[in-house]
């Protein structure tokens, strides 16, 4: 029995919806992983961000590895007891990390060697190492290192570079020392290449070893269009009855269109980060809170949403935090946009299974929350 069983429950379309059984307990599909890059969700305990509905969160193995280093975590209890979360953690396999670094970095077939801009060491990852530090950190799905490469790129070069990833996936299957304790997901590219990502989809589907699979080397540049074609494209040939990731996306509107390509899972930095910046996703579009026209405004910043932030505090009160640079402000605001998006993937569970007209009417919806909020 895979380490990351899962239950499928009910389709429409491509949409599905299930249960992903980990170690650390069980997660409800579609969903959102908030991303705790260094191990924390920024701005957020613990506690409130299971308050906010999330089962389970992103990590990210380069940063971990950097600082404070996975053997260090590994000797004081793991990852999650480090960081005091008691639910599933994912890691990325920091593959997206080094091949961002551009001029610091050199990829062979071996790995990619690069320098480091948070120590300024040297340093090599390769697919064994991907796979020493995520089970060192003790998580519960590691992901298989591949090689993102940007877009737009030549056939000839997205083909090579898959025909790499597919290697390295192999060096990674074969690295596992503990498959039952920590899931391995395989990573499907293909660039924007129909062809080649059904190809590389059937390929990892008839792999042994894996407990999921990831449509990856997206969310890159390319046109969203061109971002869930492939996805699409992608999903019909990969397993039923083993989970699919969609990494690195997105916003509302993306995640909805994520679910009827056929995608279980999700993270991303923009619920985070758009706080971060007073940016909020609301039932009534965005609302960018240093605005003046919230500045004598006593309503919540979502008259439906149940979080924290809405029920205590006025879009006044929250500009005014924000204006004056204070910490609460990133703080209340990240607790809304995480629980707007826990609160968006319980409705896109609902709605897979009251049919396709259901998800049809929730994507109409979501288009609206891209809108700037219209003020009433």
């Amino acid at each position: 029995m895979t380490i990351a069983a899962f239950d499928l429950h009910a389709t429409a379309g491509l949409a599905r919806t299930g249960t992903l059984h980990l170690p650390h307990g069980d997660v409800q599909t579609p969903a959102f992983m908030p991303v705790g890059t260094q191990g924390t969700v920024k701005g957020l305990t613990p506690v409130e961000v299971r308050g906010a509905g999330a089962e389970i969160v992103l990590s990210n193995t380069y940063h971990l590895w950097v600082r404070p280093g996975h053997e260090r975590v590994k000797a004081l209890g793991g990852l999650h007891k480090m960081m005091d979360w008691d639910g599933p953690i994912l890691t990325d396999s920091g593959g997206f990390q080094v091949f961002s670094l551009k001029e610091l970095r050199k990829v062979t077939e071996e790995g990619v060697r690069f320098r480091s801009p948070m120590d300024g060491q040297w340093r090599m990852l390769t697919p064994e190492v991907a796979i020493e530090i995520q089970e060192a950190l003790g998580v519960d799905i590691a992901m298989a290192f591949d090689e993102c490469i940007e877009w737009p790129a030549e056939r000839d070069r997205v083909a090579t570079s898959t025909e790499r990833t597919t290697r390295w996936l192999r060096r990674c299957i074969a690295a596992r020392t503990q498959p039952e304790r920590t899931a391995l997901f395989g990573i499907v590219q293909g660039g924007t290449y129909d062809d080649l990502r059904v190809a590389h989809a059937q390929e990892l589907a008839a792999m042994d070893g894996l407990d999921g699979i990831a449509v990856g080397g997206l969310s890159v540049g390319e046109p969203r269009e061109h971002m869930f074609a492939m996805a699409r494209a992608a999903t019909p040939h990969l397993p039923v009855h083993k989970v699919r990731y969609l990494m690195g996306v997105g916003y509302p509107i993306d995640l909805v269109d994520g679910v009827m390509s056929g995608i279980d899972l999700f993270d991303c930095v923009i619920p985070t980060r758009s706080a971060r910046f007073g940016s909020a996703f609301t039932s009534r579009g965005r609302v960018t809170i240093k605005h003046a026209r919230y500045r004598d405004d006593p309503r919540p910043l979502d008259p439906e949403c149940p979080c924290y932030t809405c029920a205590r505090f006025s879009r006044a009160y929250l500009r005014h935090l924000f204006t004056a640079n204070e910490l609460l402000s990133p703080r209340l605001l990240t607790l809304h946009n995480v629980t707007f998006y826990q609160r968006l993937m319980a409705r896109l569970r609902g709605a897979v299974r009251e049919g396709e007209g259901a998800l049809e009417s929730l994507r109409a919806e979501a288009a609206r929350w891209m809108l700037p909020h219209d003020s009433d």
